[in-house]
């Protein structure tokens, strides 16, 4: 089951789209790392996001945050 749930999440990440235009500069919460390898990346899903090195699990659910409010 928590395979599944595991499996799900990742799925539903690579539907989430990341606006071409966002600001990671302007998020409050991403680490240093995490900001200048999405600037420089530009990825297109928070499942890309997910998949560079450098950006972790917690910079994902901080992306994921800004998203919904947005």
């Amino acid at each position: 089951e928590r395979q599944q749930s595991e499996i799900n999440k990742h799925k539903r990440n690579e539907m989430v789209r990341i606006p071409v235009e966002i600001d990671f500069k302007g998020m409050t919460g991403l680490k240093t790392e995490a900001v200048e390898k999405l600037t420089r990346f530009k990825p297109t899903t928070l499942g890309q996001a997910g998949r560079i090195e450098g950006v972790t699990p917690s910079d994902i659910a901080v992306l994921t945050i800004y998203l919904k409010r947005a």
